[in-house]
């Protein structure tokens, strides 16, 4: 039994096609760069550009995909695109990570010729741009993953851009050519540990695991606390997409709530407890109420 509650995704369609615009253009001045440089920095900042490019494509089109209604066939609509585009950023992401940390690497040892003035021009038009994608996205850069990773990606890229910068400075004041790839490095070191929390975090999503900051075992202990509840059992949690968990199980109440007609109210009194005192909100709770001969009934794997 359960409540048929409205879950329209928020629209950040607007957000995302301006950002999106803005790290296209600046993709293709900084893709010119590196190929007049040849600079391993502004070369990685570029890629990670590419793959900010393609992740705020993916996260349009999926933010476009969230928004359409949910039909017999698809319950749920297209709310998991988010999560399916915001994984494959992060998968992205990883491989740019570990090709920056090798080729970093080799070129600390083997260090080409880098002309600073044009590494540093390119640099200042890549954070530039970058700034002005943060501040699009930035307002709303909590509201799901793919948004989430679309601010972090673009983030990373403005740190990136400061690294080429700096080495430019480097290379110019010093002539120490080994500054490109300490950058190439950095913006790697950068990208890595980021990709791999945003992998973890959309596996868990896809795993159905308990949403973070929901504990069953409190949740379980605080509904036995209500009157008339005897067992429960079948308790799982899930998340269907950023912002909308949803909770089931089986509670076992006492027999006569079902002669008497309590057993309407007993399902308002589920709801309510999971709806109000936990800290991830669960609008969407589905409950079945059964008697505690019916226990005796169900399949050996339901616990």
């Amino acid at each position: 039994m359960g409540h048929d509650h409205g879950h329209a995704a928020p629209d950040h369609r607007a957000r995302l096609a301006i950002a999106f615009a803005i790290t296209a253009t600046i993709l293709l001045a900084q893709a010119v760069g590196a190929w007049l440089t040849g600079s391993l920095a502004l070369l990685v900042d570029t890629a990670h550009m590419l793959t900010d490019a393609g992740g705020l494509l993916l996260a349009l089109c999926a933010a476009s995909l969230s928004l359409r209604p949910p039909t017999p066939r698809r319950t749920w609509g297209y709310r998991r695109a988010e999560v399916l585009a915001a994984l494959a950023q992060a998968a992205i992401l990883l491989a740019v990570g570990i090709y920056v940390l090798i080729e970093g690497v080799q070129r600390l040892v083997e260090p080409p010729q880098i002309p600073s003035t044009e590494l540093v021009v390119f640099g200042v038009i890549g954070l530039a741009g970058n700034i002005a994608s943060l501040l699009v996205l930035a307002g709303q850069r909590s509201a799901n993953f793919n948004l989430r990773a679309a601010f972090l990606e673009v983030l990373n890229d403005a740190l990136g851009s400061v690294a080429v910068i700096v080495a430019a400075i480097v290379i110019a004041v010093t002539g120490w050519q080994q500054a490109d790839a300490v950058a190439g490095l950095f913006i790697g070191v950068l990208i890595v540990p980021r990709a791999f929390t945003l992998l973890r975090e959309t596996t868990a999503v896809l795993l159905e695991s308990t949403p973070p900051g929901l504990d069953l075992d409190e949740v379980r202990n605080h509904l036995l606390e209500l009157d008339h509840v005897d067992e429960v059992h079948d308790l799982h949690a899930s998340l269907i997409s950023s912002g909308l968990p949803v909770l089931s199980a089986h509670v076992v109440v006492a027999d006569e709530c079902f002669s008497d007609g309590h057993a309407a109210r007993m399902l308002d009194d589920l709801q309510q407890c999971i709806a109000e005192h936990f800290p991830v909100t669960v609008e969407h709770s589905t409950f079945q109420l059964e008697s505690g001969a019916h226990r005796r009934h169900e399949h050996a794997s339901h616990a």
